[in-house]
């Protein structure tokens, strides 16, 4: 039988209804064999009877028997079947959590290694064979395997959804072309699935640029971390530096205070009590003088009294104490000596100090040029847009909405809305300016004034050696010297507007705590030149950084 099997070929032991192995297989008068079931349920439902292989139609329903020829050769068929697939099970692994496991195994599922579209079912590689063999299950679609493969049929009209609509963007059936779908955009799901998959890849390429610049980001951040930490370790170990050597200055200058005070001290008692040594003396002479008095004036010896009297009514030579006297000595200025050192010192770090601070802004430097279409009208400005200064002459210039039309002011053509920027302008032989920053949306008609309410964050120079910083109210400077060039340093994020006087590397003034949200420029006004006094240009100079 085993030998009479392996002559057939295995679609002949197939149903062509279910497209399994036979199952109590029963001949219709026509010749063509069908499990039981199937031919019978296919009847059940299907109306004249008809042979689903040939089509032969039978007036009446025809009375299926077992066909046990055929019955036997489908169980020899099974049998051998499932030896082979246990015997390649072995080289199969079993389905694991998210593998697909293959319909047909029993027990032990094997990992599927193809979804048949046309069956709806996965298949393991035993399984699979039939579709790889047999003529009839060749022509069906096989694809990687796939859970739901019930998803992949039309809802609507239980047919595979092999076409895609471009109208409507979703998967149709061959039916749904011709119904619902009539007069769209179809193409076949291949074509679109190129597409899409050209779509899919640039998505993909454009998605790992945009992970790439993050992670360029994070290192980015990383970075500015690192240098961060730098930054405070070096500004620790500075600023702990300078206390130190402030706190020995003080200890030392405090230490020398106490040494004079007890020096004068320690003079002043020794002076006391050497006088009150020799005040003790004299006293001593002149309590025995007065024993030895009144000792003679109680004698009753006449000629002892006379002889006596000469010598002792005379007092013992003292010395004459009127005019002694001993006075606490005088600390008047004595701290104030002691101070000084330090104040020196402190003056002496300080600029070491702001040394560094006005390096470290100096990295900060931008170049800087004005904006000929916000000047003044009666403003000069250079060639190259480095220098500024007033003439008596007001030109004819477009009055355009950028220009400031009463104020003798201008701004850079530059603008910043983030990070760091500095900048130094050369104000020497000056007797009035306006320095600073100001925001995008300032009123650049009529009277400007400046504050920081208004958008100017500014210091300006008013009479000769009067320095005002233009706050809501005035705020008067007090300057060791007259600034000849002016730096300008602003952090944007930090919300900090520095003045420093370049040639002395001090800090003028800093408006802190800002909160800006728009576009700063940098600010400028040479100011009138009041009648030539005040002719000289600003000029925006290139840094000459300090050493």
């Amino acid at each position: 039988m085993s030998t009479a099997c392996c002559l057939l070929t295995e679609d002949q032991f197939l149903c062509s209804i279910c497209l399994d192995v036979f199952t109590d297989p029963v001949s219709t008068p026509c010749g063509h064999n069908f499990c039981k079931t199937c031919i019978t349920q296919h009847w059940n439902i299907n109306f004249p009877f008809q042979c689903p292989n040939c089509n032969k139609v039978f007036n009446t329903r025809p009375e299926m028997q077992v066909n046990t020829f055929i019955s036997e050769m489908a169980v020899q068929f099974r049998q051998s079947a499932e030896q082979k697939a246990s015997s390649s099970s072995s080289e199969q692994h079993v389905s694991k959590p998210g593998e697909i496991p293959c319909d047909i195994c029993t027990g032990t599922k094997l990992m599927a290694l193809k979804s048949c579209l046309a069956c709806l079912v996965s298949y393991c590689k035993t399984h699979l064979e039939p579709h790889l063999t047999m003529s009839g299950l060749k022509r069906h679609q096989l694809i990687d395997p796939v859970e739901n493969l019930e998803g992949r049929m039309c809802t609507k009209h239980d047919k595979l959804l092999e076409l895609f609509c471009k109208t409507d963007q979703m998967c149709v059936c061959v039916l749904c072309t011709v119904l619902d779908h009539k007069t769209h955009d179809v193409v076949p799901l291949t074509e679109e699935y190129e597409v899409k998959k050209a779509e899919l890849g640039k998505t993909e390429a454009e998605i790992q640029q945009m992970i790439q610049k993050r992670q360029l980001k994070i290192q980015e951040i990383k970075h500015s971390v690192e240098l961060s930490d730098e930054d405070a370790d070096r500004e620790i170990a500075g600023g702990v530096q300078v206390f130190t050597a402030l706190k020995e200055s003080v200890e030392r200058s405090q230490a020398e205070l106490i040494d004079t005070i007890k020096e004068k001290q320690r003079k002043m008692e020794k002076q006391a009590e050497g006088f009150i040594k020799e005040l003790e003396q004299e006293i001593s002479e002149l309590k025995k003088r007065s024993t030895e008095v009144e000792q003679l004036s109680q004698s009753e010896d006449h000629l002892h009294v006379l002889q006596s009297f000469t010598s002792l009514n005379a007092a013992p030579p003292t010395k004459d104490w009127t005019q002694v006297s001993v006075r606490p000595p005088s600390y008047e200025g004595t701290v104030v000596r002691a101070v000084n050192p330090l104040e020196k010192t402190l003056s002496k770090q300080m600029k070491k100090l702001f040394d560094v601070e006005l390096k470290r802004v100096q990295q900060s430097a931008v170049d800087v040029t004005l904006n000929p279409d916000t000047a003044h009208p009666k403003l000069i400005l250079s060639d190259d847009g480095k220098q500024v200064k007033h003439g008596d002459v007001k030109k004819n210039l477009p009055n355009n909405q950028e220009r400031f039309d009463t104020c003798p002011c201008v701004i850079a053509k530059q603008s910043f809305c983030t990070g760091r920027f500095y900048y130094e302008v050369q104000v020497k032989g000056k007797t009035k300016w306006d320095l600073g920053v100001a925001r995008e949306s300032i009123s650049r008609k009529g009277k400007v004034t400046l504050t920081p309410q208004n958008g100017y964050w500014t210091i300006c120079l008013m009479n000769e050696n009067e320095y005002e910083v233009c706050a809501d109210t005035l705020i008067d400077l007090s300057l060791k010297s007259r600034p000849e060039k002016v730096g300008v340093f602003v952090d944007y994020e930090e919300g900090l507007v520095s003045f420093y006087d370049v040639d002395t590397a001090a800090l003028i003034y800093s408006f802190t705590g800002c909160s800006f949200t728009e576009k700063l420029y940098p600010y400028f006004s040479p100011c009138t030149n009041n009648g030539g006094k005040n002719s000289v240009p600003l000029i925006i100079s290139p840094i000459n950084h300090t050493k």
